[in-house]
């Protein structure tokens, strides 16, 4: 593949910007640490490489035929992460040995309701692959280039996160930097919603 540098600076770009993955994963490690949110890194790591595996084979002319399923999935995702947000701003500060908000799983599982994920495979698959090449060696090349490149972009998170939960210490601070977190969150869905 001749784009692997832009493909490349696409992939940290959609990683490592403000978005649901970054700021739960901030979030999470404020309250829980590094380590009790490597699950979490790790399930956004598989899932969304999996998401651009399965939609660049097939899942994408149902989801461009129907309008409808696209919006659907689309505000499901939204409400979903309003209900995180909620989640995250309601919490009581945890010992420091608490479970993060999501494991493996459910971080793998919220890429296919997370708009932004959606946002990026919808425009890194026609981007990134060519007509004129097989299919399956692009979209391969693009699921990895993403893989490569979420666990050090959700390490810089994590460690902003860790570095905000030694400054707060005091629950009183903590709630504060979740709600900050929360609306966040919910501030990151207004350009996908429009």
């Amino acid at each position: 593949m001749e784009n692997w540098l832009p493909l490349l600076g696409f992939a940290i770009a959609g990683s490592v910007t403000p978005g649901p993955n970054v700021l739960m994963v901030a979030a999470a490690a404020a309250g829980h640490g590094l380590r009790a949110v490597v699950p979490h890194m790790l399930g956004i790591t598989f899932g969304f490489a999996g998401m651009v595996l399965l939609t660049g084979f097939g899942l994408a002319a149902p989801l461009a035929a129907s309008p409808a399923l696209h919006g659907v999935l689309r505000w499901a995702g939204a409400a979903w992460l309003v209900w995180l947000a909620w989640k995250i701003a309601s919490a009581a500060p945890r010992a420091a040995d608490a479970r993060p908000p999501l494991g493996f799983l459910g971080a793998a599982g919220f890429q296919w309701v997370n708009p932004k994920a959606w946002m990026l495979v919808a425009a890194a698959i026609p981007t990134f692959t060519t007509e004129a090449a097989p299919l399956l060696p692009q979209v391969l090349a693009i699921s990895a280039a993403f893989f490569v490149v979420q666990i050090p972009c959700l390490l810089v998170w994590a460690g902003i996160g860790v570095g905000a939960g030694r400054l707060l210490r005091e629950p009183g601070r903590l709630r504060a930097f979740n709600i900050a977190m929360a609306l966040l969150l919910v501030a990151s869905l207004v350009p996908i919603l429009r």
